[in-house]
C-alpha cells in the first residue's frame, strides 16, 4: 500500500510599521485580489530570517531586517486542504529599492494603518494576516535564536 506523505508549506510572513502604518501586499490569489502582509515560502536550503527577507523584497521593494519573531501559525486553507506553518517577524530597517520589479503576483505594496486592515478583513488572504497583526500589537516578541538552522 502506498501511503502520502504529510508535507506542510513553510512560509514567513513580515511585519514591518513605520509611524502607524504596516507594510501590505495586494497580491493576486486564486482569482481575487486579496490583502497580506509580504510573505512566501521558505525555498530549499534557505534559512527561515533570510526567506523572510528575500520575500520583502521581491513582494515589496523593501528590504528589511527581521528583529523578533511574533510567532509560528498552523493553519489549513479550507479551499485546498493545504496546510501552511508560518513563521512571522516583526522587522524594522525598511529601505526601498524604487526601481526593483515585484514579484508577478504582486499588485502593489501600501503602507496601511490597522483600522485599514481590519476595515479590509474581508480581502485578507487568510485569517493569519490579522492574527499576525493581532500578536504584533500585543507586543509579542521573541528571540531570534528560536530558530536554528542545524548543518
Amino acid at each position: 500500500i502506498l501511503q502520502m506523505i504529510w508535507k506542510p508549506h513553510l512560509t514567513v510572513a513580515a511585519m514591518v510599521e513605520h509611524d502607524g502604518r504596516f507594510l501590505v501586499v495586494e497580491e493576486h490569489s486564486e482569482g481575487r485580489l486579496v490583502i497580506n502582509q509580504p510573505a512566501g515560502h521558505v525555498e530549499d536550503g534557505e534559512a527561515i530570517t533570510d526567506a523572510c527577507i528575500r520575500e520583502t523584497l521581491e513582494e515589496t521593494g523593501w528590504r528589511v531586517t527581521p528583529d523578533a519573531l511574533v510567532g509560528i501559525y498552523r493553519w489549513v486553507n479550507p479551499g485546498t486542504g493545504d496546510t501552511m506553518v508560518r513563521v512571522c517577524f516583526a522587522c524594522n530597517g525598511a529601505r526601498q529599492e524604487a526601481s526593483r520589479p515585484l514579484d508577478d503576483t504582486i499588485h502593489a505594496a501600501h503602507w496601511l494603518t490597522e483600522a485599514q486592515l481590519r476595515a479590509a478583513c474581508d480581502r485578507t488572504r487568510s485569517p493569519l494576516v490579522l492574527r499576525c497583526l493581532d500578536d504584533f500589537l500585543a507586543g509579542n516578541r521573541h528571540p531570534l535564536a528560536l530558530l536554528q538552522d542545524v548543518v
